[in-house]
């Protein structure tokens, strides 16, 4: 029996096979560059924005900032155990804990009183948390489901994971932000420092934005689509003179990974780099950036002047190879005039965006290539001066604790510490 179209099919798979592995570590990233940004903040500029993202503007919502889990989770249970409606619910990490328990009786709870309790948890983030373990909230009435289990039918996009974070509680108020739902957010041990983060609560019509971005996921983890009064009662605009949202304008930006690997997270990081005209304050956990946000930075600074100080994670990092490929990408925008700073305290998680002291992003956005193009993200954005200088004041608390990296410390970095960079580089792709 001749065996060559054997050999051939094999040979054939073993060859489409590396190719798609080679690709999987090394594809290169997409270029992104903004020709002429009109000025900010300029109503021609906030069109631009709008059209790019594709996304509503909103005036007039209520934001407020909550500083780490002892805020925000009060502040989200509260909310919870208000609601009357509709609670909806999603999380890359959702994890059995102290916290989670008390979550889902209050959840339960509320289901057994007739509200809708939805839930879509990630199936990698939150793998370790069973079925099981919400069943108190399942029969109460609640529904919970994950996104993209692994299957025949989801192998093709199982690299794409929801990242989001974000609850909406009877489509009027919502949470938005960094922190998962588990107990390092909200337990404070001196072996076990809390996690540092921020939340961002809105009320107003933007709210029914987040509630489509979470209805898109629910729809992906369900086959239903939310709607009714009970999710969008559209509630009426704030008073513009309240003086917590006065000349303020939001956007709520969802980010999918497109085929041609554009998403609308990495365009509007890319266009807030390229519009900045005095400064630029970067809080992530993961600070990988590609060579157009680096190109982006070094022109900002080279050509405008622009002040960037960059916040990172320092010793308590909980991805040690991470924070490696990120230092060992720190020397140029060092030797340009970047600072960057080592939180010491804890794992620095807050993800935040602050330029000029005018515009603000929070959400779930890391600044690596995993959430630029791989995951599901989710940003609050607002051009509001008194949000800025709220979340510069947290910025500036936290830089009391951190510790500047000297570019001459930097080019001292041990042998071995290169070598873990070096590893990192072939995984960067996927942090």
């Amino acid at each position: 029996m001749d065996s060559t179209p054997f050999t051939v099919v094999a040979v054939t798979a073993i060859i489409v096979q590396s190719y798609l592995l080679l690709l999987f570590f090394f594809e290169p990233s997409l270029r992104y560059k903004v020709w002429n940004p009109p000025a900010p903040p300029s109503p021609e500029f906030l069109n631009m924005l709008q059209a790019l993202l594709g996304v509503c503007t909103y005036r007039s919502s209520r934001v407020d900032v909550l500083t780490n889990g002892n805020t925000f989770y009060p502040g989200e249970l509260s909310a919870i155990q208000g609601a009357q409606k509709s609670i909806n619910l999603e999380a890359y990490i959702f994890q059995q804990g102290e916290l989670t328990r008390g979550l889902i009786a209050v959840l339960a709870e509320r289901a057994r009183l007739g509200v809708k309790v939805n839930l879509v948890i990630d199936a990698v983030g939150s793998a370790g948390t069973s079925h099981t373990y919400f069943q108190e909230l399942v029969d109460a009435g609640g529904r919970v489901a994950r996104y993209h289990p692994f299957g025949w039918a989801t192998v093709a996009r199982f690299n794409n994971r929801t990242h989001r974070v974000l609850l909406v509680i009877d489509g009027c108020v919502g949470f938005v932000g960094g922190a998962g739902f588990a107990d390092q957010w909200f337990n404070d041990t001196p072996a076990n420092p809390r996690w540092r983060d921020t939340m961002v609560r809105v009320e107003g019509r933007a709210v029914a934005s987040l509630q489509a971005t979470f209805v898109e996921n629910w729809l992906e983890s369900s086959g239903e689509i939310l709607s009714g009064e009970e999710y969008f009662p559209f509630p009426h605009e704030r008073d513009s003179t309240d003086s917590k949202s006065e000349s303020s304008v939001e956007l709520v930006v969802s980010s999918s990974p497109s085929l041609g690997r554009s998403t609308r997270a990495r365009i509007l990081f890319q266009t807030l780099l390229a519009s900045a005209q005095e400064s630029i304050c970067l809080t992530t956990p993961y600070f990988l950036p590609d060579c157009s946000a680096r190109a982006e930075m070094l022109r900002a600074m080279r050509e405008r002047g622009v002040r960037i100080r960059i916040m990172t994670p320092g010793k308590h990092s909980d991805q040690l190879l991470t924070r490696r490929s990120s230092r060992r990408l720190y020397g140029a925008l060092l030797e340009g005039g970047a600072q960057i700073y080592e939180y010491q305290p804890a794992m620095m998680h807050a993800k935040v965006l602050i330029v000029d002291n005018l515009w603000s992003v929070v959400g779930s956005t890391n600044f690596d290539h995993r959430s630029f193009g791989l995951n599901d993200e989710l940003n609050f954005v607002c051009c509001n001066e008194k949000l800025a200088e709220r979340l510069t004041a947290d910025f500036e608390t936290d830089l009391k604790h951190s510790r500047l990296i000297e570019y001459s410390e930097w080019k001292r970095r041990s042998v071995f510490e290169k070598a873990h960079e070096c590893l990192g580089s072939v995984l960067e792709r996927q942090q």
